[in-house]
């Protein structure tokens, strides 16, 4: 998200005129070449180190010297008025990128970071907005408000993941229960059913599998198919078996099968897409697939 955040935000601007940072001459430069100044040095807690997570409150301008800043994004805002949480070592677009400038803060210190327009340039290739010229820089205005060490974060994920696997069993059984299903259950928490069969061996790892298929929501609601017409896709679907092409409720599920067989899939959002909101999907949803194995082809040779 951070490494597109640039060419996302000339993109979808929103120019907002700002009280002018641009004149001022004592911008200092780091050994990568990031400008930078410190705005609120509070020197409290510790600073970031590159295994470590910060919380940071986020707005981006195009400053040009002798005008006002213009405000081109609200990232603070963007995030529902959170702090943008992200890794200190997140991927750079290039090596004086804002985030390099993370490890000069700590907690309650603000800053300004700022890279040349003729940077940009290179990435955005061709596609700024006509008013930033050469000369100009996208500026970057940073409040760092907390940092947490990678195990403190990874120790949290965990929690949270049990959490929600349990919740996620629990609307599991609450739903088969309700409409009298009777499913095996598997060690990773996936429930499956099997209305036929099928034929022939079990699938194997590395097989091309050929499947039709009907996503639902527990709800009953359909948010993908490639048998429904109103889904634009109506063709059989092809993946890789356990070379990690689709979800790993799929991957585990699938491989539980034969040729010719149906079944349903209720894949808890640890095996599904997690914390993540997707279109028609909020996040930690449980998903139920019917799926149909219509072929399967032998392993493509390397």
């Amino acid at each position: 998200m951070i490494k597109r955040l640039v060419l996302a935000t000339l993109a979808g601007i929103s120019a907002i005129g700002f009280t002018a940072c641009n004149n001022s001459s004592d911008w200092q430069k780091t050994k990568n070449g990031l400008e930078y100044r410190i705005l609120t040095d509070k020197k409290e807690g510790k600073g970031a180190s590159m295994s470590d997570y910060v919380k940071v409150n986020l707005r981006i301008y195009y400053s040009e010297k002798g005008k006002k800043d213009t405000l081109l994004q609200d990232v603070y805002k963007m995030n529902g008025n959170q702090s943008l949480e992200i890794p200190v070592n997140v991927p750079l677009s290039f090596k004086s990128d804002w985030p390099s400038g993370l490890n000069l803060l700590t907690p309650g210190d603000s800053a300004l970071f700022r890279t040349p327009v003729d940077t940009i340039m290179k990435i955005a290739q061709g596609q700024l907005p006509p008013f930033m010229k050469k000369g100009g820089y996208i500026m970057y205005s940073v409040v760092l408000v907390s940092v947490r060490s990678g195990d403190e974060m990874k120790q949290e994920q965990m929690q949270k993941s049990a959490s929600q696997k349990g919740n996620d069993d629990a609307a599991i059984q609450d739903y088969l229960n309700k409409n009298n299903i009777k499913a095996t259950r598997t060690e990773s928490g996936l429930y499956y059913t099997i209305d036929k069969e099928g034929s022939g061996s079990p699938l194997a790892v590395g097989q091309q599998i050929v499947m039709n298929y009907t996503g639902k929501t527990m709800d009953g609601k359909p948010f993908d198919s490639n048998v429904d017409p109103q889904f634009q896709h109506v063709q059989p679907f092809a993946f890789k078996l356990g070379a990690h092409e689709v979800i790993p409720g799929w991957d585990e599920g699938i491989a539980l099968l034969k040729k010719g067989a149906k079944a349903r899939l209720f894949i808890p959002s640890g095996l599904a897409y997690g914390s993540q909101d997707r279109p028609g999907l909020p996040a930690n949803s449980v998903l139920l697939f019917d799926v149909e194995v219509v072929d399967v082809k032998a392993p493509t040779v390397q």
